[in-house]
């Protein structure tokens, strides 16, 4: 069995004493172990990277932005392994994989134009003979802590901008996929970036929790569970340390009476079981605003999900995979027995999927629930997994109080041909990012991703312009040469342009 390393100081680092087995979700078998880091390990990874610090802050961003370049062409040239080491270990298809790399590229690609994000602004004569500017400096040593649903994308969010910024990165992957992540790591070292400035530190709680009171690190981005983004969140900031943890999602899709029906039915099929469901962006609630619309979803949506085509993620031409443990698998199934239980509607039950030639793997069918109340569990919580549920209200308004009531705030999006009813929605509804006839409202590398509500803790969202925010501070200059021979009398009254 093979064994996932550190990469520390531009080297792979053996893991010691505790390990985790990392499988193959479509298969059930254990195919790797992965070290856990101990905090002297992950004390390596921070000298390392304080020690690369004063060069790369120096670093001209041309040339940053040049290894960028190269980085990004690496990425390119890799992506059919890129996209194997990432179905194998987290179970999405090969299609799905190969979407999370290219906009993981994207963030890359902004990333590329590091001269002209860190422009400062500059103001002449603001007083006699006086100038000041801004300027956008790094903080330091950052550190990024990312989820198994997206292990080349999420990464990809972080350390690209903090890096061209001239901060230092320590990544912490998931545990459960961790192989694509350190592959790419490694292409962006062969890309010529000096040794230290990224590192990649495999591990779990001990691992997260000598991040948060390292104080050499100066600021924390986390994608992950409302729960665990609020602890980091919580013990980040009391220790000084700057910190954006995204956490959790029950994104809703409103479906108005007058909705393209057809192609909002091919946009839920992809939103809610798309990667099995294992996105903090997907559809896990379908708000139908009358009882007409509701009844011709259910029609037209249940006999794709009995359709949908499902296996081992390494093959070709899937709709859906496995989920990424079996103890993903479990708590979805106990959701599904939940909802059974407190009185909604079962319409597909994926729960007695075999796969066959892969009996093991951790597989889910797709799942409907109809007649779904907000005091549901299927309701209530993140299942993270292939289950739609379908709630039925009788207006616009009744389903925007819906969705501002629930705790999370991270993703909707409204289906109509009503631009009055998007408006209205776009400008009320109480939530990060809003799609019109857009399932998946996922911003674009040059604007910024984040929820509201739970769903994030911290004033600034990941990447784009709130990323460079994020990875530097502002320092305020203010110059003045007085002429020569002047003199001048002491003031003191505050000074003025008054």
């Amino acid at each position: 069995m093979s064994h996932i390393p550190h990469l520390i100081n531009g080297e792979r680092v053996a893991g010691n004493g505790r390990s985790a087995p990392v499988y193959n979700p479509s298969t059930g078998d254990s195919t790797s172990a992965i070290g856990l880091a101990d905090r002297a390990t992950m004390q390596l990874a921070i000298d390392a990277a304080k020690a690369a610090f004063p060069a790369w802050r120096n670093t001209p961003p041309a040339k940053r932005a040049q290894i960028m370049f190269r980085f990004k062409q690496l990425l390119e040239q890799n992506e059919n392994e890129i996209a194997a080491l990432i179905s194998a270990e987290h179970g999405k298809t090969i299609e799905d994989a190969v979407g999370e790399l290219k906009r993981g590229i994207e963030n890359v690609e902004f990333a590329c134009a590091a001269p002209e994000i860190l422009k400062g602004e500059y103001s002449r004569n603001v007083g006699p003979n006086i100038d000041a500017w801004t300027d956008l400096q790094p903080i330091g040593v950052v550190a990024g802590i990312t989820p198994f649903n997206f292990p080349a994308m999420v990464p990809l969010w972080m350390y690209p901008l903090a890096i061209v910024c001239g901060n230092c990165f320590i990544l912490k992957p998931s545990e459960r996929d961790p192989s694509s992540t350190l592959f790419i790591a490694e292409l962006l070292n062969q890309a010529g970036l000096p040794k230290g400035v990224l590192n990649v530190v495999n591990g779990d709680k001990d691992a997260v929790d000598a991040l948060i009171e390292a104080p050499e690190v100066k600021a924390l981005s986390f994608v992950g569970s409302t729960p665990i983004a609020e602890y980091i969140y919580s013990e980040g900031t009391k220790r000084g340390k700057r910190v954006q943890a995204l956490g959790g999602a029950k994104n809703h899709a409103v479906l108005m009476p007058d909705a393209d029906l057809d192609n909002a039915v091919s946009a839920l099929m992809g939103a809610a079981y798309g990667s099995c469901g294992e996105r903090c962006m997907a559809i896990s609630v379908a708000v139908c605003v009358g009882d007409q619309i509701a009844d011709a979803l259910v029609d037209k949506i249940v006999p794709q999900i009995q359709a949908l085509k499902i296996g081992a993620g390494t093959s070709c031409g899937l709709d859906m995979g496995p989920l990424v443990t079996a103890a993903a698998r479990d708590k979805v199934k106990g959701y599904i027995d939940a909802g059974v239980e407190q009185g909604a509607k079962l319409v597909v039950d994926g729960r007695g999927l075999v796969v066959p030639g892969n009996e093991n793997g951790f597989f889910v069918g797709g799942t409907l629930f109809d007649k779904v109340t907000p005091d549901m569990t299927i309701y209530t919580d993140e299942i993270f997994g292939p289950v739609l549920c379908i709630v039925r209200v009788g207006s616009l308004e009744e389903a925007m109080q819906l969705i501002n009531d629930h705790e999370y705030g991270n993703g909707t999006c409204i289906f109509t041909r009503d631009g009055e009813a998007a408006r209205l929605f776009c400008d009320e509804i109480e939530v990060g990012m809003v799609g019109v006839n857009v399932p998946l409202p996922v911003p674009v590398a040059y604007h910024s991703f984040g929820g509201w509500k739970r769903s994030l803790f911290g004033d600034l969202h990941a990447y784009g312009p709130d990323g460079v925010r994020f990875y530097t501070r502002k320092k305020a200059i203010t110059q003045r040469w007085p002429a020569r021979k002047s003199h001048e009398a002491a003031q003191f009254a505050f000074p003025s342009n008054g």
